[in-house]
């Protein structure tokens, strides 16, 4: 993960590999005719429930703005500029892609009308609704800096107002599901945290044993999650279930933490298998939103001519090895797609670098 003004984070980027691979790991579980494999044992529920692989990247994306953006001042125009020259190139090719599948006028017309709602409402293809999620993220993040640096327990109230909210939907609509995984409303917490996580940093540093602890807390909620039925099977899709008010909160607190013990008790290499994983992290947008292309369609083609899937542990050395057939791939994208326009940022004003 290497901001513009040349600072590099192997550790960041490692976690983003991590997102990446569970992300994968939960689509490559679904397979086409439906199935979903279960866990018969209880530490696998963060890659059977891989769909939490999206809340990393988010608590991460909080974590590493106020790691760069904190203690800085920075032209917001030109801030935006570069994120939208960042993520929006691949975005394209994705939608275009997906777009000329449509083998009716009528279709085409009609997807152009989602992507243009896409900007709104979490509608783009190939998990590019969480590219819309991060968007509105970037749009909130002047306010979410200034009151970071103002109070800490501003920070706090904002995210108890959002469990109040979404409890308020849930007392309302009898469901709050599509609205804590699927848009702002929710994720919000997540960004919020890893901003809190940041300028808590100095507090969990080196303390190994409380993150191990916050570690197996976190893989105990996600396993009492896939035992109520996971994303899925918790009474119907969307769930009912109360356990949506808070489950983003407590995958952002949990993370959150996580991602600033790593980042500061540990100085990784850029070389041997620690740059191997940093370099998987590095494509990882492009893991993300070209994964949708194949994953399934491997899946089932393993589950039909090799292998029953419907045991997690074919199920998740099956996704290992497609995973990493799958990382070539990805980062040809990366080099190809991703880098070339990055040539075109702009640099602040008043500090003469360029911003992310």
């Amino acid at each position: 993960m290497k901001p513009s003004q040349g600072s590099y984070f192997v550790g960041l980027d490692h976690i983003r590999a991590l997102a990446a691979f569970t992300v994968f790991v939960w689509h490559f579980n679904h397979v086409s005719d439906g199935h979903l494999a279960t866990s018969e044992y209880p530490f696998l529920a963060i890659l059977m429930e891989g769909h939490v692989g999206v809340a990393i990247f988010m608590t991460l994306s909080g974590y590493l703005f106020a790691k760069i953006l904190f203690d800085a001042r920075f032209f917001y125009p030109a801030f935006l500029y570069n994120r939208f020259l960042r993520l929006l190139p691949l975005l394209i090719l994705v939608t275009a892609i997906v777009m000329l599948r449509k083998d009716r006028p009528d279709a085409v017309i009609a997807f152009l009308k989602t992507f243009v709602r896409g900007f709104v409402f979490p509608e783009w293809p190939n998990g590019g609704w969480s590219v819309a999620v991060e968007l509105h993220f970037y749009f909130l993040l002047p306010v979410l800096l200034w009151i970071t640096r103002k109070s800490k327990y501003i920070c706090l109230c904002l995210i108890a107002c959002c469990l109040l909210g979404r409890w308020a939907v849930w007392s309302t609509e009898g469901t709050v599901q599509t609205l804590s995984y699927w848009t702002i409303v929710g994720r919000i917490d997540q960004f919020i945290l890893g901003l809190l996580a940041f300028v808590t940093a100095d507090l969990v540093k080196n303390k190994h044993v409380r993150a191990l602890l916050i570690f197996f807390t976190l893989l105990t909620y996600i396993a009492f999650f896939d035992h109520l039925g996971g994303f899925y099977s918790n009474t119907r899709y969307p769930s009912p279930h109360p356990v949506w008010i808070i489950d983003p909160t407590i995958l952002g607190l949990g993370f959150a933490y996580l991602v600033a013990w790593y980042d500061t008790s540990f100085t990784m290499p850029n070389k041997g298998i620690s740059g191997l994983i940093a370099r998987i992290g590095a494509c990882s947008y492009s893991i993300y939103l070209l994964h949708s292309f194949v994953v399934f369609w491997a899946a089932q083609w393993i589950h039909d001519n090799i292998v029953d899937l419907t045991s997690s542990v074919s199920m998740l050395l099956s996704a290992t090895v497609c995973f990493l057939l799958f990382v070539p791939f990805a980062y040809l994208s990366y080099i190809i797609i991703e880098l070339p326009p990055l040539r075109f940022r702009l640099n602040d004003r008043r500090t003469k670098r360029c911003l992310l």
